[in-house]
């Protein structure tokens, strides 16, 4: 077991070229500065005071009795300061014994030969008490330190450092349990380049900057470094114990970088290919009704009547209508995504929006059923917005309705109005409603006219006006979303 005095600095040399701060000597005897100067206080104060007592006494203690006073003044001394300041003192109680009780008093001459043995051998105990008080104290220290290490590292040994917060965490114990002024992890890409702190926990203050302590190399692309008080020969065990659960920290802290990148990347994948779909099927769709269209009332071969002529029109408005809003939703979806959309939120009257939404979606008008009273307080909402909500959310009940009415209906609390848009089609089963409103996601059983956006873009608008938007079971089948909006202040 290596003592307290054998503290060292693992400071390799090319760092300390660089560092010309060198590290302070450790105190004598393994006790700090502040142990040796109480217990010289404690010697200055507590002689003088035990030798007037003594003196004021001098009838009640034989001079047996005052050595063992003495003696044991000299091992509180020991406790408190340690063996030299133990030893000092041991030397001026045997002056003050000399001087004040050995006869002839307040001489240095000392009349009979035994109590000059006794002198001697009271400064031979008083030496061999101090050192065993020192040396006791000195195991018991070094005893508690290595149950310390043994807790540290057995604390490090049960971690799991693979999560990507962590290794602040194992810098800022290393930092606390060596008593550190600051802990970092520096990190280089290849073998020229420059160190570079990819962590690091506590710091010097402003201006200041502690000695560099240790310098543990991990590899050949990290680096432990550490500043502030030095450290014992022992704690190099630990220290290589943290430098290995930094490393396995950083090296998790990557992973969980890596595979964030890897999940974001998968998730674009899916939808680029989700989008290519779409646009492989849902916007060829009404192009190719659009061509067809075209391409008849252009054959000059046949003369169309008024009636065929208008129905060709009217389909090739329809397939443009349908392509302006697949294309529309694609376009918000990508602001949405790239959070590039912009909300003017304003005082909206609810029944205006809806009747505006409802001539916006063909074949509407003849399937849905307004309840909506008029003087229902103003919402906060963005007018524009709200109303491509609402459209969205009546398309898609008009589309998936099977054909049956749809209501529409709305109330006010006292801090928010509720919009609910009611179909009684074939509905969705509760553990696909949330999946409506994910990019290029339909449920099973449903359509697949649409590019699967409307809803995503009816969540996302209603979420950037402070709103909600949910997909709920309808009473006698069906589905029915739950629109809820901030009442105007």
């Amino acid at each position: 077991m290596s003592t307290p005095t054998d503290r060292v600095s693992y400071v390799r040399a090319d760092d300390l070229l660089a560092d010309p701060v060198a590290p302070p000597r450790a105190p004598v005897g393994g006790l700090g500065r502040r142990r040796h100067v109480a217990g010289a206080v404690v010697a200055v104060v507590g002689l003088p005071l035990l030798t007037l007592l003594l003196e004021s006494t001098r009838s009640t203690f034989s001079l047996e009795s005052q050595v063992l006073l003495y003696l044991l003044a000299v091992v509180i001394v020991a406790v408190i300061g340690g063996m030299a300041v133990a030893v000092a003192s041991a030397v001026v109680a045997a002056f003050l014994i000399n001087y004040f009780f050995v006869k002839p008093e307040h001489t240095l001459q000392v009349a009979q030969g035994e109590q000059a043995l006794a002198l001697a051998v009271f400064l031979i105990v008083a030496a061999v008490v101090s050192w065993a008080v020192e040396a006791a104290a000195r195991r018991a220290r070094a005893a508690e330190r290595a149950a310390r290490q043994a807790e540290t590292l057995s604390g490090l040994a049960r971690s799991d450092f693979e999560h990507g917060d962590t290794l602040r965490q194992v810098l800022e114990r290393a930092r606390t349990t060596f008593g550190m002024s600051s802990v970092a992890l520096a990190a280089r890409q290849h073998p020229s380049g420059d160190w570079v702190d990819v962590e690091s926990a506590g710091g010097a203050p402003h201006g200041e900057q502690a000695p560099l302590r240790f310098d543990v190399p991990i590899g050949t692309e990290l680096r432990l470094i550490g500043r502030g008080p030095a450290l014992f020969a022992e704690d190099q065990r630990v220290l290589q114990a943290f430098a290995s659960a930094a490393q396995t920290a950083y090296q998790g802290q990557r992973l969980s970088r890596r595979a964030g990148q890897a999940t974001e990347l998968a998730a674009a994948d899916r939808q680029r290919t989700a989008l290519l779909a779409a646009v492989g099927h849902d916007l060829r769709t009404p192009l190719a009704g659009i061509k067809a269209s075209v391409s008849t009332l252009r054959q000059t071969d046949v003369d169309w009547s008024d009636a065929e002529r208008e129905e060709l029109l009217a389909g090739i408005e329809e397939s443009a209508d349908r392509l302006d809003a697949i294309v529309e939703n694609l376009l918000d979806a990508s602001r949405l995504e790239a959070g590039a959309l912009t909300v003017q939120p304003v005082s909206v009257a609810l029944d205006e929006v809806i009747a505006a939404a409802l001539l916006s979606v063909p074949g509407a008008s003849e399937a849905v059923t307004i309840d909506v009273p008029e003087d229902l307080p103003l919402v906060r909402a963005d007018p524009g917005l709200l109303e491509r909500v609402v459209a969205n959310l009546l398309e898609n009940a008009v589309r998936h309705g099977g054909g049956g009415p749809v209501q529409v209906t709305a109330t006010a609390g006292e801090e928010s109005a509720r919009i609910k848009v009611v179909d009684h089609g074939p509905g969705v089963p509760e553990a696909e409603r949330e999946r409506l409103f994910q990019p290029f996601q339909r449920a099973a059983g449903r359509s697949t006219v649409g590019a699967g956006l409307g809803l995503t873009v009816a969540r996302g608008f209603t979420e950037a006006m402070d709103g909600a938007l949910i997909a709920d079971g309808s009473d006698g089948g069906g589905l029915t979303m739950r629109l809820r909006l901030p009442l105007a202040r």
